[in-house]
């Protein structure tokens, strides 16, 4: 799943940037409004973690124009060393579905990043299954077959990615950008490599098609 960071702080957000990814979620990270504002209408996420103090202006107005004005309705959790009761109350009236203050530890912003996409399985698929895989999105756990596979986690989020958009043409271009962050034509044959890592995690049998396609000149798709 896909997170937007929003914090000014190097230190800060490289904590939180390095510990949501070690967890398998794939993070974008934002050091301003303009930037934060940019990823948005740049691409689709599915979580906001948003300090408030940015260095171009107020983290509750960027929530306010994302809910009002771009239709953004995806959980956004506050991350902000304005812990009075006051500001949680105007944090949660301007759009944020749960507020952290600063200082916090890491556990605790992990659990409510899982308690916020829980809260988001009756409108969204959180389990996803084709030919004996189940990826559990909040456990973050695959199964094949009803065994437990053990992928890095590129290999988790190029999986999810194929899984998400089953059946569909995905070109280099689009797997650099969602995986790798990578804004170009991926020249290296790493996403080869990591393809091919993540079919030999799943044996079908000498006559079964490859879980993943390749579509000569274009990208992969998974049938």
């Amino acid at each position: 799943m896909k997170v937007l960071l929003v914090e000014d702080d190097a230190r800060i957000g490289r904590f939180v940037e390095k510990g949501l990814k070690e967890n398998s979620y794939t993070v974008t990270w934002c050091r301003s409004a303009r930037a934060a504002n940019d990823a948005i209408s740049e691409s689709g996420y599915d979580l906001v973690v948003l300090d408030l103090g940015l260095p171009d202006g107020d983290g509750l107005e960027l929530l306010r124009d994302w809910r009002r004005q771009c239709g953004f309705d995806e959980p956004v959790l506050i991350l902000s060393a304005r812990d009075s009761v006051e500001s949680r109350v105007q944090g949660l009236n301007q759009g944020a579905d749960d507020y952290l203050p600063k200082p916090f530890s890491f556990e605790e912003l992990l659990a409510r990043v899982r308690s916020l996409f829980r809260r988001q399985g009756s409108a969204h698929n959180t389990i996803l299954e084709h030919r004996g895989i189940r990826m559990d999105l909040l456990a973050h756990t695959v199964t094949f077959d009803g065994d437990p596979v053990d992928l890095t986690n590129r290999e988790y989020a190029l999986l999810e990615l194929f899984l998400i958009h089953r059946g569909r043409t995905l070109t280099r271009t689009q797997i650099g950008e969602k995986i790798w962050e990578a804004h170009y034509d991926m020249q290296t044959n790493l996403i080869d490599v990591y393809v091919r890592k993540l079919r030999q995690h799943f044996d079908f049998g000498p006559d079964a098609p490859s879980l993943i396609k390749t579509v000569r000149s274009v990208g992969y798709m998974m049938p």
